[in-house]
């Protein structure tokens, strides 16, 4: 508001003063008088310093005229001016306005359209870091794989593009299944942008699946270093790929190595069952049992687990059943109420015919979570106690309806493996295996099962399952653990066997 105020004084005290100046010129006497050639020009005193301004506006308007000539001249010799750089600003406009429709049409899914927008900036613009860029997503888009590889190949040989050019040709081969030349494109990108973190994880990926644990242990390590993978995940996947190359090594003969590469993935993650299972067969071969009863007692109690059996089982192979209870007593003690520890215990004194202490350990197990391996034992316990063929035969048909236990399962696909692998064999995820149960799935029963248990008996309580196979499916059946379910004594296996 005071500045308004103050602009008005100002343009009123200004039209003061001209008009004053004007009156002043108009009242005063004399003038000026310029001779030109012999002719006099006299002017008064308002009428020179009209004049005056007149010669000012004209030498000006001479000085443009005579800049605007020279520019001209210079702008034909190929200069640079001031018109070349107004036609150098109209073309820029003219390419930016043509990248940015490009991009809109990138953005909406039509690639044809991008690439003439693309080709058209490229036209106006020197600025191929950008144009090309566009016309090789705008090329991929389009399904154009040919023009889109060799525009990225531009990108390569800028310094500037050079990361994005690698990159994009890296996508290329991924897509084509070309894992040798996107494993080598990888490696480069990674050398380019060590912190790219999309460039980290396609690079441990293609190591994994080529089987070079040790590339891949350096690329994790680059994950942690610039803060890309939790602390503890990256222990977990170093001890992952540190058991991967024991076992490489191991199918190599390398014994020294490969038990120090096993006791160190156990170092590294306690809580991984097959590097256990290793680094107990390594102190085993060491002749150092005591680390190996010490390291599967750790284990067990965090996950018992059946390999985790067999492992502490082979310390002393030479044991009789009724030892082998009494030393496994370190492993039944932690999670007693486990149901891998109450199958074990049922295991263990079957194989030193103690039925009903087989009995009892299992408990209601085969009732409140019946499993192929569970309901297997009760059907040898039934058979060890003299139970008719009949209710064996119960039982075996009930161990081939019910659920097969935990297994090696991918948390990414759902995919069942019977060993534990770092790798997946279906979606190729890596540290994807988890030992878990698979959901049932639902079988369409024939009509005729409800002849079943007048064919094969019935269980010691009298029921028979509602979901049970048909008959030829019961005759092909094994009494044997189910698979993945790893026995912790081959002579209760064989007893299941002869029965």
């Amino acid at each position: 508001m005071l500045w308004s105020l103050i602009k008005i004084v100002l343009f009123v005290a200004a039209v003061a003063l001209l008009a004053l100046g004007a009156g002043y010129l108009l009242e005063s006497q004399g003038g000026v008088q310029i001779t030109v050639m012999g002719s006099e020009f006299t002017f008064s005193p308002i009428q020179s310093v009209i004049a005056v301004v007149v010669f000012v506006v004209a030498v000006w308007i001479m000085l443009k005229l005579l800049s605007l000539l020279l520019a001209t001249w210079k702008f034909l010799n190929g200069d640079e001016t001031a018109l070349s750089r107004y036609f150098d600003r109209n073309r820029e406009r003219k390419g930016f306005e043509a990248l940015s429709e490009g991009m809109m049409a990138l953005a909406s899914g039509e690639g044809r359209l991008a690439m003439a927008k693309a080709a058209k900036a490229d036209k106006y613009l020197n600025k191929p870091a950008l144009t090309n860029l566009l016309t090789a997503q705008a090329a991929e888009l389009a399904g154009d794989k040919h023009k889109a590889e060799e525009t990225y190949k531009k990108l390569v040989a800028n310094d500037a593009t050079r990361f994005v050019g690698v990159r994009g040709i890296l996508k290329q081969k991924l897509a084509d299944g070309d894992t040798e030349t996107a494993l080598q494109l990888a490696e480069r990108a990674f050398a380019l942008k060590p912190k790219h973190e999309e460039t980290q994880d396609v690079l441990l990926r293609l190591q994994a699946q080529k089987e070079d644990w040790s590339g891949a242990r350096q690329t994790l390590s680059a994950k942690l270093k610039h803060g890309h993978l939790p602390r503890d995940v990256h222990r977990r996947r170093d001890a992952v790929l540190a058991l991967s190359e024991a076992r490489d090594i191991m199918a190599g003969d390398a014994t020294i190595e490969t038990q120090e590469k096993a006791i160190e993935a156990n170092k590294l993650s306690p809580d991984l069952i097959p590097a256990a299972v290793m680094a107990a067969q390594s102190y085993i071969e060491k002749n150092k049992p005591r680390l190996a009863t010490r390291l599967l007692k750790k284990a067990w109690e965090t996950h018992p687990h059946p390999d985790l059996a067999a492992a502490f089982a082979a310390i002393e192979p030479e044991e009789t059943p009724a030892q082998r209870i009494k030393r496994f007593s370190v492993l039944t003690r932690a999670n007693p109420t486990d149901s891998e520890t109450q199958m074990l215990l049922a295991e263990l004194h079957i194989a030193n015919e103690d039925f009903p202490q087989a009995r009892r350990s299992l408990g209601d197990l085969v009732e409140k979570d019946p499993t192929a391996r569970s309901v297997t034992l009760m059907a040898a316990i039934e058979r060890g106690e003299g139970a008719d063929d009949a209710v064996v035969r119960g039982w075996l048909a009930r161990a081939l309806s019910v659920s097969r236990g935990p297994q090696w399962i991918c948390d990414n696909c759902q995919h069942i493996h019977a060993d534990w692998a770092p790798i997946c064999e279906n979606c190729e995820s890596f540290d994807t295996l988890a030992w878990k149960r698979p959901p049932m799935s639902e079988v369409a029963m024939p009509v005729g099962v409800q002849m079943l248990p007048l064919i094969v008996g019935a269980p010691t309580d009298n029921t028979v399952p509602d979901d049970l196979p048909d008959e030829e499916t019961i005759e092909d059946a094994e009494l044997l653990p189910a698979e993945g379910s790893g026995g912790t004594d081959p002579q209760a296996s064989e007893e299941v066997k002869a029965s």
